[in-house]
């Protein structure tokens, strides 16, 4: 699932960008400049979609502690100040689009779908691939050699977000936020158990053996 974050202040305004992207993926929003650094710095999402004007920490300083931390989360800025200097000083911060209110709701779309085809790879057809591997973000099917494969739900999710991240070093910690969410019941071993599983449905496509796992950190996932 794709995870969104909305940082605006104005709630009707907030409402109403979820309403549009509500189709794209999982939204959450945050109201103030700490609370949305906040859930930025969890690393759990996709995009950020970041005003400028906030309470306690403006737009500017969020973007550039994000960016400090190398969080490189992509960040399209929502925001009515259309200035050239305020876009050359969002982009210097480390922005990745810029869009000014108002806005119609087909650009908004489709400047989050670019951004989101851009980082996580996605195709036209809402899609993931890796090696002889599908994974269709619709249907939430895998299929291998046109074969579906009998991985859903969490495990689904897990493959998604490994592909997404392929070559890069995943904790446990990361994997149990992202999948479970860090205010699940459940306790991280479930990362481990889902682990298993998952290697044991890639096993036919000899995919297994690319997941490594690193004692008392985490796991990665060969680049293809």
């Amino acid at each position: 699932m794709i995870k969104l974050l909305i940082i605006e202040d104005e709630a009707t305004l907030s409402n109403n960008i979820k309403e549009i992207l509500t189709d794209l993926g999982e939204i959450t929003q945050a109201y103030d400049g700490e609370e949305g650094l906040f859930e930025a710095e969890s690393g759990m999402y996709d995009l950020i979609l970041l005003d400028l004007m906030l309470p306690e920490k403006n737009g500017y300083e969020v973007l550039a502690d994000l960016r400090a931390k190398n969080i490189h989360t992509p960040v399209l800025i929502l925001t009515a100040k259309d200035s050239l200097e305020d876009k050359v000083t969002g982009f210097q911060k480390g922005a990745d689009d810029y869009l000014t209110k108002p806005f119609y709701r087909e650009e908004l779309i489709m400047r989050v779908k670019a951004l989101l085809k851009r980082s996580l790879g996605l195709f036209a057809e809402n899609q993931l691939a890796y090696k002889q591997l599908t994974c269709n973000l619709a249907t939430k099917e895998v299929l291998a050699n046109d074969q579906v494969l009998p991985i859903q739900g969490k495990e689904f999710d897990l493959l998604v977000y490994f592909i997404q991240n392929k070559g890069v070093i995943l904790t446990k910690e990361q994997i149990f936020d992202r999948i479970w969410g860090f205010d699940s019941e459940t306790t991280i071993t479930v990362v481990e158990v889902y682990m298993s599983h998952l290697r044991k449905h890639l096993k036919p496509t000899e995919i297994d053996k690319c997941f490594k796992t690193l004692r008392n950190v985490g796991y990665i996932l060969q680049k293809d």
